[in-house]
Formats: C-alpha cells, sequence, structure tokens
C-alpha cells in the first residue's frame, strides 16, 4: 500500500489537542505475518514505498544499509529482521516508516502499512510477560474493536539492541550534604535504567513507576502518608520526572493530575520524551510542566535537573 506522508499524516498538527485527553494515534502496520503492530503517530516523520537500499558493510544485524534523504543519510533497518520473525517474507516489504526519535532518524522497512487509529491510553497494558525475542522490542498491547490485538513498538529497546546503548559520561554530583528524592516514571526497561544511572551519578535517590496509572496512584500514597503524618510531601519527593507516552495513563494526563492537586504545589515536574518536536514541546507546556527534555542526553537531563533541585531546596 502506497501512501505518503501528505495523505497519512497531514493532520499530526491538528493532533496536538489530543494532549491531556488520555488518547493516543497509531500507525497500524504489518511485517508479513499474522500479527499486527503499531508505532505513536508523532513518532512517523512519513510513510513512502520502499526504496532502493545502498548495502553498507559491517553493519549492525538487521540495518539493511543506507538511503539519502533530502539531503540525509540515514540507516534503514528490517523489522522483521530484528525482531526475528522467521514466518516473515522474504525480502525488503512495500513500505518505510521515515521515524523520528530521539533527534534520530531512522527508516524502518515493513510489509504494508495499514491505517491509523485513535485509542484511549487506559485499553493501552504493558505485555504480560517476555518469552520470545519479539516481544522484547514490544512496550505495550491493544486490542482493536474487531479483537485483534495490536503490539506497539518500543523504539527505545529497538534502538538499544540494534546499535548498542551509548555509554553515559561522568557526571558531577550535586553539591552539598542533602541527597534530593525524584520519582519517575517510564515503560521502557531501556529508559528507566539509563534515567536511574544518570541519577545515581547525581547522587539522587530515586523511586519510580511504569506507567502512568500506577505512578499517580503512588504518588497519591505519599501525598496521604505526609498528610496523615504532618510530614511536608517534599520530605519525600522534590522532583517528578514523567514520559510522555505511558500505557494506561499518558504524561500529560498524569501531569495535568499533579499540577491540579494542591499538595504538589512545590513540587516541580519534568516531561522527558522522546518525542522532542516544537509541537510536543508545547504539549507538555500546555499541562503545565515546568522543563521538557529529549531522550536521550544524559548531560542535558542533568543540566535541567540540577537549576530546579537546587531552587526546591533553597
Amino acid at each position: 500500500m502506497d501512501r505518503t506522508d501528505q495523505n497519512l499524516l497531514e493532520q499530526v498538527d491538528a493532533r496536538t489537542k489530543l494532549a491531556g485527553s488520555n488518547k493516543m494515534e497509531i500507525l497500524l502496520f504489518s511485517l508479513g505475518t499474522h500479527e499486527l503492530f503499531g508505532i505513536n503517530v508523532f513518532k512517523v516523520r512519513e510513510v513512502s514505498r520502499t526504496p532502493t537500499v545502498t548495502p553498507t558493510p559491517n553493519m549492525p544485524a538487521g540495518v539493511e544499509g543506507l538511503i539519502s534523504l533530502r539531503g540525509n543519510v540515514i540507516p534503514v533497518l528490517s523489522l522483521a529482521r530484528i525482531m526475528n520473525l522467521t514466518d516473515a517474507p522474504e525480502g525488503m516489504g512495500g513500505a518505510m516508516m521515515v521515524t523520528e526519535y530521539s533527534k534520530r532518524t531512522l527508516g524502518f522497512l515493513v510489509h504494508e502499512v495499514d491505517r491509523i487509529i485513535r485509542v484511549d491510553w487506559d485499553r493501552v497494558r504493558a505485555p504480560e510477560s517476555v518469552v520470545t525475542s519479539e516481544q522484547l522490542y514490544i512496550t505495550a498491547i491493544t486490542e482493536l474493536d474487531d479483537g485483534r490485538l495490536v503490539s506497539i513498538l518500543d523504539v527505545e529497546s529497538i534502538l538499544a539492541g540494534t546499535f548498542g546503548e551509548a555509554a553515559i559520561a561522568e557526571i558531577p554530583p550535586l553539591g552539598g550534604n542533602y541527597s534530593p528524592n525524584i520519582f519517575f516514571v517510564d515503560d521502557s526497561a531501556v529508559a528507566r535504567k539509563k534515567i536511574a544511572e544518570v541519577l545515581d551519578k547525581l547522587n539522587i535517590r530515586h523511586k519510580h513507576a511504569s506507567n502512568g496509572a500506577e505512578a499517580w496512584a503512588r504518588l497519591q500514597g505519599m501525598a496521604a502518608h505526609a498528610t496523615q503524618t504532618g510530614l511536608p510531601l517534599t520530605d519525600e519527593i522534590d522532583l517528578i520526572l514523567v514520559d510522555a507516552e505511558m500505557p494506561e495513563m499518558d504524561g500529560y494526563v498524569l501531569t495535568r493530575h499533579i499540577k491540579n492537586d494542591p499538595r504538589f504545589a512545590a513540587i516541580p515536574v519534568v516531561m522527558h520524551s522522546s518525542l522532542s518536536s516544537e509541537a510536543n514541546r508545547a504539549m507538555g507546556k500546555s499541562v503545565g510542566v515546568d522543563a521538557y527534555v529529549a531522550k536521550f542526553d544524559a548531560e542535558v537531563l542533568a543540566d535541567t535537573l540540577r537549576p530546579l533541585l537546587q531552587t526546591n531546596k533553597a
């Protein structure tokens, strides 16, 4: 199916109104098997027919080669190969999705692109267990009205599994004797590991949740405990770090809940997201985030957290 960015994604700008509505839009596609996959529309720049790919030596497994796209050379990955789908058809497939993730542009080869659907985040759930290599790259599952399941890609895990994880440079710890507390939430295990490493280098204590609904339940529990004990909530939480895309409750709705609850008035919220466009930053600001940081730059994350933590304890 040949669909370009103009006729598939021309309404993306208008979709910023989804912020705070706990909805997401998913581009559905297949890899030539009976399964149906999806990716967040905001990660997709364009969709086209499979181009001529130039094979390049010494590329990681699953990387078919390189293409030149509007003057930029980008790697092209075969999702079927990366996910080890042995029953997928031979060849590169009929379509390519050009994605932008963490300021990096990639081409994903797929068998066929289907359509865009809108779903409520509370109908999106984490996979129950990881059994196969395919499931390592799935961050969530949702169900269509006809009962078919859609596996939503974990692009962060795909990049880490294909290209490896970049080492985090030395980050000076926060000054002073006080070690602040950060509560962070992210549905990607790869992201949680990286965030924890940055916070450890900063000498910041931390707790985490893996989706927005879990995070909100735990935050409410902390606030209730602070009320019962008569202690300020800032004794337990100095800052909240939220992902934008999460099963059950997204980061925009979570932030709105936090900002609408006076018990959290003194606690800054930072949104840390792979969706790095200006539109997504505007979405974060619209629900009240105090700062927006694109994934994943450890130094930028650390530099964003430092003044907020120092101001909060001043």
